[in-house]
């Protein structure tokens, strides 16, 4: 387990045991890089942890548990886990600031208790076997404990395929569950299972405020979760899109620190689709960055993908892995902390999906009912698609639309549809697909990533703004864009949002697609899940029209993640190989 896992943390390793106990970690040192080692003991041993992420708020926090008299052995943030859990194992969690998960050992009580913190940023995978209880922070880690060879959970396959990402409870393997945001669960001597939700944006209430008196609320608060953010002993950058969120923390990491932020930012050679490499290398200009522009060829691109399946752990397609996969391998080796813009859209409004006219929602529900004409299509939702299902697959199809129905419907009947729309992200595609792919590539290169944007205090801010900050219909974010006015140049803040795409679509064709064809085809794995007889038009139609890029990426996903974690679990490719030397 702490081989499959050294990627997360390759400054050091620890283990605890005690009967039939036993906790490992892998570090990162970022915070008290000499003492902050972990298991981290208290107590004279009866409560340990391991913790992945950052206690932004430790500072804070460590001073009020020391007046309720605890005493510190470290000056690691995960320590406070620790004591807040002493003082108050029911409701300790909700002291905590961050981004994380842990495990924690109580001795006294013969208990286990794991958390995730409430966006679930960072991730947390357990599995329910007959004789033990087994977690990690991937899911590569617990196969090795596993008593059969792993199988694979049909439905959340399925997931995959029609939404580009598995979201909910239930993983691409059998008997691997997620831990889901904001949740703990303990276990006791007897392996009975407990879990309950510490927190959940449900609680938040829609509020009736003008730009003035949301402005001056954010305006501390914001600033006060940017300070607790650059808690680090060790130095930090930011990935430099073109957008507004990285730009908006540009300047507020500028403001933070006396010496030029170390930014970086990608874009592509020889593709047709404009990126963002230019808007991203004039803000860095405006504030004085340091900064480098990396550029991406179709076969850099293409020689990355083994490495970001294996990197995901879980199927997830998600083109922006491979530029932020390639950020994450140039940062690393300077910087052991980036910010990232992730969770702005979200938050404040920004996606064109939240923008639809009212006629275009009502047409959709009335084809799809059950969430307000909002995430509706499968994404192979054409025949030809559809055709490809093995019988495992298309008994499936009529359940992939499960976890938005669910989220919709749980959000408060009071709320507006946008806010629907925004919970329903929230808690499904947010922690299973975004932050998959911002944690996963970051720390496939020992790097962590920091997303201020969200902080829950920001997300409950966001979330219950009135509509009209939002969106006026057309623009989207009208808040913070106005708020940000003040920070970062209007030219740049106006300018009309492209979204981080990659050339993925004209890049797949030519003699890479013509291989590629005759792999998928002969793939055992592909020929069990899938009608290959169909295979030839699919290839065909990307051939002559280029809109079959999509549902051929995923079967290529699928041929390369099959052999690295069922036929060959162990494997872990460079990130440069050729991903055709990848599919049996």
């Amino acid at each position: 387990m702490i081989e499959r896992l050294a990627h997360r943390g390759p400054d050091g390793q620890g283990v605890f045991t005690e009967g039939g106990f036993g906790l490992a970690h892998t570090r990162l040192s970022i915070i008290d890089l000499s003492g902050g080692r972990q298991p981290i003991l208290a107590d004279d041993g009866r409560l340990a942890v391991v913790a992945n992420g950052e206690i932004y708020n430790h500072v804070e926090l460590r001073e009020a548990l020391e007046r309720e008299g605890r005493r510190f052995a470290t000056h690691s943030d995960s320590e406070t886990i620790l004591h807040a859990y002493a003082l108050d194992p029911e409701g300790f969690a909700g002291r905590l600031h961050g981004m994380f998960a842990f495990a924690l050992y109580d001795g006294v009580r013969r208990r286990l208790v794991l958390g995730r913190d409430r966006l679930g940023i960072k991730p947390l995978f357990y599995a329910a076997l007959p004789d033990r209880l087994v977690f990690a922070s991937e899911m590569k880690a617990i196969l090795p404990l596993l008593p059969n060879a792993p199988t694979i959970d049909a439905g959340a396959f399925s997931q995959f395929l029609h939404t580009h990402c598995s979201t909910g409870e239930e993983t691409l393997f059998s008997g691997i569950r997620r831990l889901g945001p904001g949740e703990i669960l303990e276990a006791d001597a007897e392996l009975n299972l407990r879990k309950r939700r510490y927190w959940t944006p449900l609680g938040v209430r829609s509020r009736a405020l003008d730009f003035a008196e949301a402005e001056a609320e954010f305006e501390g608060m914001f600033e006060q979760v940017m300070k607790e953010h650059v808690r680090s002993d060790v130095p930090y950058g930011l990935f430099l899109s073109g957008g507004n969120d990285s730009a908006i923390l540009l300047a507020m990491l500028s403001r933070l620190q006396a010496q030029p932020v170390r930014t970086f930012s990608i874009g592509y050679v020889d593709a047709a689709m404009k990126d963002e490499l230019g808007d991203a290398e004039r803000i860095a200009q405006v504030f004085g960055s340091r900064h480098t522009s990396i550029r991406l060829r179709r076969e850099d691109l293409f020689r990355r993908i083994p490495h970001t399946v294996w990197a995901a752990d879980d199927l997830m397609r998600d083109y922006a892995s491979f530029p932020t996969s390639a950020l994450s391998e140039a940062a690393a080796k300077e910087l052991k902390v980036v910010f990232t813009g992730e969770g702005g859209d979200e938050v404040f409004g920004g996606y064109r999906r939240y923008r639809q006219p009212r006629l275009a929602w009502l047409a959709r529900n009335l084809l799809a009912p059950g969430t307000g004409g909002f995430r509706t299509r499968s994404e192979w939702w054409r025949k030809r698609s559809q055709r490809l299902f093995g019988p495992a697959l298309a008994a499936e199809r009529k359940h992939f639309r499960a976890p938005y129905l669910k989220a919709w419907s749980e959000a408060p009947a009071v709320w507006s549809h946008l806010q629907h729309c925004q919970y329903t992200d929230l808690v499904t595609d947010l922690p299973d697909s975004l932050l998959v792919k911002v944690d996963r590539m970051m720390m496939g290169f020992g790097l962590e990533g920091r997303v201020p944007f969200l902080d829950h205090r920001v997300v409950e801010f966001g979330l219950g703004l009135p509509d009209a900050l939002k969106t006026d219909g057309k623009r989207p974010k009208v808040f913070l864009r106005r708020w940000a006015e003040r920070h970062v140049p209007k030219e740049h803040l106006y300018t009309k949002k492209r979204g981080f795409t990659v050339p993925v679509r004209e890049w797949l064709g030519g003699e890479l697609l013509d291989r590629l064809e005759g792999k998928l085809s002969g793939n055992a794995a592909v020929r069990e899940w899938f009608d290959t007889r169909h295979f030839p038009a699919l290839f065909q139609a990307q051939r002559k029209k280029g809109n079959a890029s999509r549902e051929i990426f995923c079967l290529m996903q699928f041929a390369i993640w099959h052999r690295l974690f069922i036929d060959q679990p162990g494997l872990k490719p460079s990130p440069d190989e050729d991903p055709l030397d990848w599919i049996s």
